[in-house]
């Protein structure tokens, strides 16, 4: 066994269950979630814990991106942070917009072509308000490109369970895991087409507020915008993926 194999199977066998008992996370519908072939789950983001709490209460193996530097850190410390996320099924991929959205988006074509499941949050970052913010396409994109379900999840007090700047999760409150009945987002029209993956992705969005519960933005979770040109671009319609 290598020692990503290794890694998986201690995280999914050992730690999953461990984190189990010890923070008894409510989780709801795991009947909902298509036991083999490719999947999406698609999760809102209130939490650095919510790729711990989706593989863990996910009844198959899941697969994610996480930013390259929690692979490649030095020393002890890099080692063990490089265990945990392996063992979560984790994925290093370079963190960006433009060519390396695309080149993450192809690196997820090819977990589902290869008949994975693979987690990915339609709003692109963490909530730090609570809120519900507007979908990217992304997922849409990756649904309906490869005709892969996509299994909405609603998570419910991550946030508080681990907030920004907590070094470890706390035990209370006890965090809702729900996953929704899958979507076939076909019907909506070919992944070639920016209407399709829009109404894709706002019925996505609809079925993760219905799970979530969650207050409603209604717009982007970006950083503010700097400098006059990413203000202009940001005020003109464009496709977030």
């Amino acid at each position: 066994m290598t020692d990503v194999g290794f890694a998986y199977f201690l995280g999914r066998r050992v730690l999953a269950p461990l984190a189990r008992v010890a923070y008894r996370p409510r989780i709801e519908g795991r009947q909902n979630v298509p036991r083999t072939g490719p999947v999406i789950f698609a999760a809102n983001h209130l939490s650095f814990i919510d790729s711990f709490a989706i593989p863990m209460a996910a009844p198959r193996p899941v697969q994610f991106l996480a930013k390259s530097s929690y692979f490649d850190g030095p020393g002890l410390k890099g080692w063990l942070s490089r265990q945990i996320f392996l063992g979560l099924g984790a994925n290093p991929v370079e963190r960006g917009a433009g060519q390396a959205a695309l080149d993450a988006l192809d690196q997820q074509k090819r977990m589902l072509e290869a008949g994975k499941a693979i987690a990915l949050y339609p709003e692109g970052t963490r909530s730090l308000d609570g809120r519900l913010y507007k979908g990217r396409t992304g997922v849409a994109f990756l649904a309906l490109q490869t005709g892969a379900p996509v299994v909405p999840v609603g998570l419910i007090g991550t946030n508080e369970a681990m907030p920004v700047g907590a070094k470890f999760p706390r035990t209370k409150p006890r965090v809702t895991i729900r996953f929704g009945e899958p979507l076939d987002l076909s019907a909506h029209g070919p992944a070639s087409s920016g209407r399709a993956r829009r109404a894709a992705t706002d019925e996505l969005m609809a079925a993760i507020h219905a799970l979530s519960g969650q207050e409603l933005a209604g717009t982007y979770n970006e950083v503010p915008a700097h400098g006059a040109i990413e203000r202009i671009k940001r005020v003109l319609p464009h496709e977030r993926l």
